[in-house]
């Protein structure tokens, strides 16, 4: 290389320089106030020319040379540098580089011209720091219309989603959509419009069941998305058509059995038949599989279950109906309860509130507690869901009882004191007789009668609840009470509200203890799940009714009629009693 001073008019320009965006008009002025006051501080780079001329073509330092004319310097000074094989072009685009970031479209004519110099996109991105998926995403310009590139090369650039979607589209539609949508002089241009206008729907290969040969005979053509992640399989086609054709025979010749094609609905979701509901986990034998596309064109499939058909039955529910007798029935008036659903929730509200306050309270033997917990984790309520008070949410509710039950060294250290009131604390979360999730049900009444939180239920004789009550409630709270009922429901009421001011009332549905039938049914039903694994009471024992046998004395054979009735009654209650026992 050598310094040399030159006539800048006498400097030929490179016709394939690497910078060909135009200046902005303020860059310029600024560079020519500063060739005017200081010259130029770092000469351009010329080349000898190579067909055997002996003028200087310009390598870098076109701007440079044209504003030191602008700014009448009749001498330069220039660094001669030895002509290079690809004419310079590698070292043009490394120094415009160095000195200033190329635009996209720069850099793509650049690596465009290196190619066509026998440059190969491995040998430029080592070149240029690259990587070679940044080459191979700049060399999709090529595809991107003249008249855009135009515009781009004003520094009005696209975003590179919107870019990937205009060099995806033919240039004849590019050519419509930019006729639309170009920008007048001086503005910027629409890119968003552009890119919606030129999106086509993509089919991805990945989402594809089909195989090569049913997409070479839907003619479905495979392209290379070079701007989705390098560890995902890109490919994609806009042959909708095509795609979604070949996704519906594949489903036809792999149906499963028991299986069908179904539609989707404007959400997406598929179709089912009509009473079918969805098996989620699963499914077993003898449900139904679906297949359907959803909005992205792959396959999915979904378990249902039909229900089964049901024989129709007489208002008695015994048999088939076998005539028209019953449609000519005249239906019996609904009667009204005896509580109302806002009654029977302030019922569970009285009693919550009054087991608390007897479990906080009442004296409990430790012998109690311990089976009021065995009791309270077979409620209803064991998620678990808690009737009582506060925002503890999981594990923490109980937690925070059990952390009194360690030392400071994490052991478990407590007395006795300390445990009976954890045990009380952890009874009060369980247990609730509150209407809805988190009502613990049989479990909580038998807690309740069974510590005596019926004398911790208030006064029910308020307005509120007795509003609650029919008119055969009411007249029969009046009965016990000695009130003479009036004529008027609202009349009888306001009596019941006036004696039990002074008195202490709680209706019969209100208290703790269940109903017999109820608590039996619970019982027998308890007992028929084997959790142990043993056997029954029966096989251990030999036949329930062997044992009142044992106990019937031999004349009791001669017995007569009345005799023997009171022995079938006394058997039955030996029975009862033998399966609570067992429960």
């Amino acid at each position: 290389m050598q310094i040399m001073k030159v006539d800048p008019r006498a400097l030929k320009e490179n016709p394939d320089r690497m910078r060909q965006s135009k200046s902005s008009p303020q860059a310029d002025a600024l560079m020519l106030a500063t060739i005017k006051a200081v010259g130029i501080v770092q000469p351009p780079v010329v080349a000898p020319e190579m067909d055997g001329g002996n003028g200087y073509i310009i390598d870098a330092g076109h701007r440079r040379v044209r504003l030191a004319i602008a700014a009448g310097l009749e001498e330069i000074e220039i660094l001669v540098a030895d002509a290079a094989n690809d004419n310079g072009a590698m070292r043009s685009m490394v120094e415009n580089s160095v000195r200033e970031a190329l635009n996209p479209v720069d850099q793509w004519r650049g690596i465009e011209r290196l190619v066509a110099l026998g440059w190969t996109e491995e040998a430029i991105a080592v070149a240029l720091a690259l990587p070679v998926r940044q080459i191979r995403k700049l060399r999709l310009l090529a595809t991107v219309l003249p008249a855009m590139l135009e515009q781009m090369a004003l520094g009005d650039m696209p975003s590179e989603q919107q870019l990937r979607v205009i060099a995806a589209a033919g240039q004849v539609d590019q050519k419509e959509v930019w006729k639309a949508h170009k920008p007048k002089k001086g503005d910027t241009a629409p890119w968003w419009q552009i890119a919606n206008a030129l999106t086509k729907k993509r089919m991805y290969a990945k989402d594809a069941s089909f195989g090569d040969d049913l997409a070479q005979a839907y003619g479905i053509e495979w392209v290379e998305d070079l701007f989705a992640p390098a560890d995902q399989d890109g490919r994609y086609t806009t042959n909708v058509e095509g795609f979604l054709g070949a996704q519906h025979e594949w489903m036809t010749s792999n149906l499963p059995k028991k299986g069908g094609i179904v539609e989707v609905n404007s959400w997406g979701q598929p179709e089912l038949p009509k009473k079918a509901s969805q098996v989620y986990g699963k499914p077993s034998k003898s449900d139904h599989t679906a297949i359907y596309l959803d909005r992205d064109g792959k396959v999915q499939t979904v378990h249902y279950r039909m229900p089964e058909a049901a024989k129709p039955k007489d208002a008695g529910g015994h048999g088939p109906v076998t005539g028209d007798d019953d449609a000519d029935a005249v239906a019996a008036p609904k009667a009204r309860p005896d509580v109302t659903q806002k009654g029977l929730d302030m019922i569970g509200d009285y009693r919550t509130d009054a087991l608390h306050d007897a479990l906080g309270r009442a004296p409990i033997e430790d012998d109690m507690l311990m089976a009021l917990m065995v009791l309270a984790f077979a409620g209803q309520n064991v998620r678990v869901d808690s009737g009582a008070d506060g925002t503890f949410y999981g594990g923490k509710r109980f937690s925070r009882h059990a952390v009194g039950l360690f030392d400071e060294h994490g052991k478990l250290a407590f007395d006795r004191d300390t445990l009976r009131g954890a045990v009380r604390s952890v009874l009060i979360d369980v247990l609730s007789c509150r209407r809805g999730m988190s009502n613990s049900g049989m479990i909580a009444r038998i807690a309740g009668e069974a510590i005596g939180a019926d004398e911790f239920l208030p006064n029910m004789g308020s307005e509120d609840f007795l509003l609650c009550l029919s008119r055969e409630a009411l007249e029969a709270s009046c009965a016990e009470a000695s009130v003479q009922p009036r004529q008027k429901v609202r009349e009888t009421r306001a009596a019941l509200v006036e004696h039990f001011a002074t008195e202490h009332f709680v209706h019969p549905s209100g208290r703790f203890a269940p109903p017999a039938d109820e608590l039996l049914d619970w019982i027998r039903a308890g007992a028929t799940v084997d959790v142990i694994g043993t056997g029954s009471q029966d096989d251990e024992d030999g036949n329930v009714g062997a044992s009142a046998e044992e106990h019937e004395r031999p004349g009791e054979e001669e017995a007569g009629q009345d005799d023997l009735h009171d022995a079938e009654v006394a058997d039955g209650h030996d029975q009862d009693f033998d399966q609570r026992a067992a429960a």
